[in-house]
């Protein structure tokens, strides 16, 4: 058990994840029927703790099958991604028998091996640098020691958008040629910046076109995630009210974290009943304690995109940032300033546009903090 049941970080169990079980069918359905996946949505609306519980599902299942995530956000050139590729697979499909570690070295030839062994316990371990220069080699040799082992392996690489800033020229194509065979190997490119991700799966120029099956995440309902989160406080012998979860979730805009975040802090207070005005007070609690970062945020751009962003904020969600009424109410200037900075913002992902086609602030707290200015 646990201290506080809505977790803001991380996976823990099924116990503790909530809903998703459409969307966690289909994933683990194109998997174990050789679909590669493509799961889209914007951070923090929980895809990577979705991932992690079809692994979980999947493994429970079937312990012969082997289960990989990596987060490639935070490399910045091929050779980062074929060494956190490498540092996430390599050994972990196999025991470190004396002929299992000679088959390694002897299969990845464009890696600097060495072995070391823990002075405690004695358990090996492996450790690999990319010999300069042979990161495209050291790439074909992680998936032929995939394919050689012949076991069944699932992988997820999140942030898969991360490759197209990478300095290197066709990396789509060059990961492309080498997924497309491998029989015993499935993947999930899960991505948050929705437009980058379709150009490289829906746009026929590209190396990903119509490769994958495509899912999006959208909201958990606000019934389901109303009966998960009403369990954990009636547990503890506190009331918690609908009409004060629908306040929650309605100032969230469903977004998984943020909701998440305000219940976790909701559940650790000693009160046994809570009412809409107590959710107020945590918010504005929540939101002083941000107050320097969200200065930081607006210090970052410019006056002209902090006015857009703070009017799509007052504005809640807005269909056309370029209609009159819009930009006469919120003093904004001529339509080409409007779009660049909007251009700006959506790069930044300071701003996000839904499936209906509204602009909104993605950050909940920070859309506000702007409200309140």
């Amino acid at each position: 058990m646990i201290s506080n049941p809505f977790l803001i970080s991380g996976y823990h169990s099924p116990s503790y994840f909530c809903d998703r079980e459409e969307e966690s069918s289909k994933i683990i359905s194109a998997l174990t029927n050789d679909r590669n996946l493509t799961l889209i949505s914007p951070r923090r609306m929980g895809k990577t703790g979705l991932i992690h519980h079809c692994f979980h599902l999947i493994q429970a299942e079937n312990s012969d099958i082997y289960c990989f995530y990596l987060d490639i956000f935070s490399t910045q050139n091929l050779h980062d991604f074929v060494d956190l590729f490498a540092k996430t697979v390599i050994g972990k499909l196999d025991n470190y028998s004396e002929s299992t570690i000679k088959k390694l070295f002897s299969f990845l030839k464009s890696f600097r091996p060495s072995l070391t062994f823990d002075p405690i316990t004695g358990t090996p371990t492996i450790n690999f640098d990319i010999i300069p220069l042979q990161e495209e080699n050291s790439l074909k040799e992680i998936f032929s020691y995939l394919e050689e082992t012949g076991k069944r392996c699932y992988i997820a690489i999140d942030e898969f958008q991360q490759i197209i800033e990478y300095p290197e020229k066709g990396v789509e194509a060059l990961l492309r040629s080498h997924i497309q065979f491998i029989p015993n190997v499935k993947f999930i490119f899960s991505g948050s910046k929705k437009h980058l991700m379709d150009e490289m799966f829906s746009s026929i120029n590209r190396p990903f076109y119509q490769s994958t099956q495509k899912i999006g995440l959208k909201e958990i309902p606000l019934e389901s995630y109303y009966v998960f989160a009403a369990q954990f406080f009636s547990a503890v012998k506190k009331n918690f009210p609908y009409e004060v979860f629908e306040y929650i979730y309605s100032k969230m805009f469903g977004h998984t974290w943020y909701i998440q975040y305000v219940l976790n802090q909701l559940y650790s207070m000693q009160q046994l009943e809570y009412t809409i005005s107590d959710i107020e007070l945590l918010i504005d609690s929540i939101l002083e304690e941000e107050n320097a970062t969200y200065k930081t945020y607006c210090e970052m751009i410019t006056k002209g995109q902090l006015k857009l962003l703070t009017a799509i904020a007052k504005e809640k969600r807005i269909k056309s940032p370029y209609e009159t009424r819009f930009m006469r109410l919120h003093k904004l200037s001529a339509i080409s300033s409007v779009k660049l900075a909007l251009h700006s913002l959506i790069e930044k992902t300071l701003i996000l546009k839904d499936e209906e086609d509204y602009y909104f602030v993605y950050d909940r707290f920070f859309s506000l903090w702007l409200e309140k200015r």
